[in-house]
């Protein structure tokens, strides 16, 4: 089975596998992607809600890969998903991607090439230097704003 994101239905992603997913993919589609939807939701497309056990193991598993501040709800959902059906994620977004990694989702990219190595995002402070693990709005040391790091 395989989890739609938003970019399937954009880049018109194809398949004889059953599909899945979300309804918040449905409010991020316009004019004709909005109708693919609404015709593969016709023809028998699954729509998982996922539950808020899985919704918190997403949430733990992007906070450890520093994927926390860029993934949209939509986003989670789309990951909790794809864990509950254990499925193939469709997507182009790279941090879902890393996120999924985590997770051990198999994910499958559409227009892009996908990410190439797995990263554990860092923060770090742009008035100090220091480098932190978990996000915050400022460096609890000089209160500075911390900008997501690449680790390598």
């Amino acid at each position: 089975m395989y989890v739609l994101d938003t970019s399937a239905f954009i880049h018109e992603f194809e398949t004889d596998e059953p599909v899945a997913t979300i309804p918040a993919v449905r409010d991020e589609l316009d004019d004709a992607q909005a109708y693919r939807y609404d015709a593969m939701e016709g023809a028998g497309m699954h729509i998982q809600i996922p539950d808020e056990n899985t919704l918190q193991t997403v949430r733990q598993a992007a906070k450890r890969t520093g994927d926390a501040t860029v993934l949209s709800e939509t986003d989670v959902r789309l990951l909790a998903a794809a864990v509950e059906l254990d499925a193939v994620l469709v997507t182009d977004d790279y941090a879902m991607q890393n996120a999924a990694d985590d997770l051990d989702v198999d994910v499958e990219v559409i227009a892009q090439e996908g990410i190439d190595e797995h990263r554990d995002w860092r923060y770090q402070c742009q008035g100090c230097g220091r480098e932190f693990d978990e996000h915050r709005e400022r460096c609890p040391i000089c209160g500075s704003q911390l900008t997501r790091k690449n680790p390598s």
